[in-house]
């Protein structure tokens, strides 16, 4: 990652190519206007719905192509999440930066395997912090991924927080964990849409909160981190995924150039406290 803040963005699965054609277009008009590094995101597959009959998304297969066609025709760098080990190889291909979801964030096979995929390549990995997990308990799924030859300096074995189970369907942000992953020495994400989430809040599917998006990415912000993960959508509330925590799409320009702003008063280096 350059000094240039990185956003990952996109609708939480991939519900059409349609929408992914306009969500990456108007995020790419956006980040470009405000100098920001922009990464699209979107799932084919959202294998841990609440419910057995909630959309899941196109499949592996038509999943890629479509991601595929969203890199060439808007050459942007894509980003999607891995479930199992026979789902690497053909999403390493497609994509730039292979993701590992945080309920699997342990599964030492799956990262080793993906760490290995693209380990001789430019491609990077992010691993996004359980909630079940303490900040520092990631150094050892850091140090796996490290061991399977992608190493922490080279700043393509990214973290991303997206927030801590507290309770019974609700998250938290503890903001000293984002200092004490920023202390692996890898580039870190704060997952904005995630963290606001109430997984499986609303019994067949999970709630959310997107009124404390903002804030919540405010903060992130101010603590100096390197990327912002942002889940967007023209119509959340009938969107087929994740809906109540992600952030309209027509709102996303204003949160950003918020956050530009805070951005640029924020010291490389935090004062130490004496």
């Amino acid at each position: 990652m350059n000094d240039q803040l990185t956003l990952i963005a996109g609708p939480c699965v991939i519900e059409s190519k349609e929408l992914l054609f306009e969500v990456a277009e108007e995020v790419k008009k956006i980040s470009k206007s405000l100098n920001i590094k922009y990464i699209f995101k979107a799932s084919f597959d959202k294998a841990n719905r609440s419910s057995y009959t909630s959309f899941r998304g196109f499949g592996l297969k038509k999943g890629l192509q479509i991601l595929e066609e969203v890199k060439i025709k808007y050459g942007l760098e894509i980003l999607t999440d891995i479930h199992d080990l026979s789902q690497v190889d053909q999403v390493a291909e497609v994509v730039d930066v292979i993701q590992i979801p945080a309920f699997l964030c342990r599964q030492t096979d799956l990262i080793v395997s993906a760490a290995r995929s693209i380990s001789k390549t430019g491609k990077c990995l992010n691993i996004k912090k359980g909630q079940f997990l303490a900040p520092w308990d990631m150094e050892q799924v850091v140090k796996k991924a490290e061991q399977a030859g992608i190493n922490r300096e080279s700043k393509r074995l990214w973290i991303t927080e997206r927030g801590t189970s507290f309770g019974y369907n609700n998250l938290v942000v503890d903001f000293r964990g984002l200092e004490q992953l920023k202390s692996f020495g890898c580039p870190v994400i704060f997952d904005a849409t995630h963290s606001v989430q109430h997984p499986g809040g609303r019994g067949t599917s999970s709630g959310g909160q997107r009124e404390f998006v903002a804030p919540l990415a405010r903060a992130a912000i101010a603590v100096g981190i390197n990327g912002l993960f942002i889940e967007t959508h023209p119509d959340p509330n009938n969107a087929l995924s994740d809906g109540p925590n992600m952030i309209p799409l027509s709102s996303l320009e204003n949160l950003l150039e918020e956050l530009i702003q805070i951005r640029m008063v924020v010291p490389e280096k935090p004062s130490k406290s004496t």
